[in-house]
């Protein structure tokens, strides 16, 4: 069983149970899944970008990325419908605990002047994203081989009804939030 999971079942939920007064566990708030993004906007420029993006995300996440495309066409930015823009990955079940761990445990305190993650960033259901500023802090990253520094946002969406609930789900799992 995955560490995080394991945690979340034998710490986690009972502390849940006896804060939040809930007698039935499947009312607790919960991890429902993780998606993983990158926006590769110099894609339009130079096409092999959104592949070396999405293997690098591939690596990351240990599951295969999926390729997006542009749904408007805007003159401004050069780029026209159905033109490969960015690559997205959703994580549920044993791969996001795992993937959830890593970040928690290993990408986060790698992170260059982290002073704790911004906890005004939950959207008001119970989704919390951030933003890393480059796969470097990836341990499966190797970082000779990096052409091109790209950055991704990680959404995490719970189950929670509340950002409160949520932000008390992430702090008890270990998630750094600033004070």
């Amino acid at each position: 069983m995955v560490r995080l999971l394991e945690k979340y079942k034998s710490q986690i939920m009972p502390q849940l149970q006896e804060e939040f007064k809930c007698e039935n566990p499947m009312a607790l708030p919960r991890l429902d899944k993780v998606v993983v993004s990158m926006g590769v906007g110099k894609a339009l420029e130079d096409k092999k970008l959104i592949d070396v993006a999405a293997r690098d995300l591939g690596l990351i996440t240990g599951q295969k990325a999926v390729i997006c495309k542009a749904k408007k066409s805007v003159s401004n930015f050069k780029l026209r419908e159905g033109y490969p823009i960015g690559c997205k990955v959703t994580l549920r079940g044993a791969r996001m605990y795992e993937f959830m761990d890593r970040l928690m445990s290993v990408v986060i305190p790698r992170i260059r002047d982290f002073r704790g993650l911004n906890p005004k960033s939950f959207d008001g259901r119970g989704a919390y994203s951030m933003g890393l500023a480059e796969q470097s802090v990836f341990p499966e990253i190797d970082v000779a081989n990096i052409e091109h520094q790209q950055g991704m946002n990680v959404t995490i969406v719970t189950t929670a009804k509340s950002d409160a609930e949520a932000r008390r789900l992430l702090t008890l799992m270990g998630m750094p939030f600033r004070n």
